[in-house]
């Protein structure tokens, strides 16, 4: 039995090292700069910068772009509001942008 115990002396500091070592590696992995897995705040950026959409409208106001945005889905348009650096933008896929704006023209 004796030398059961000498086990215990030996492999109780080791495992708590291997355990902080563990938790060191976690801590690292989660807080390391560059790849975090939390959404970073979206950047306004131009009218031209948000890939294939184009614009179709530019109301002065978020209140009326909704609006605008709002008309088109009701419609069949797939359509977004964007925060660009020139003010709200209402957006459309290019094979939906005449569609969109004989739609925006009619109503007003």
């Amino acid at each position: 039995m004796r030398h059961a115990a000498g086990f215990g002396l030996l492999y109780g500091p080791l495992v708590a090292f291997l355990v902080v070592g563990l938790l060191v590696l976690l801590l690292r992995w989660t807080f390391r700069h560059g790849s975090s897995l939390v959404a970073r705040e979206p950047r306004t950026g131009r009218p031209e910068e948000y890939g294939l959409l184009v614009a179709v409208a530019a109301p002065p106001t978020f209140a009326e772009a909704e609006l605008l945005r709002a008309r088109l889905v009701g419609r069949g348009i797939r359509a977004t509001l964007a925060p660009t650096t020139e003010g709200p933008r209402v957006l459309v896929f290019p094979d939906e942008a005449d569609a969109a704006r004989a739609l925006l023209r009619e109503r007003r």
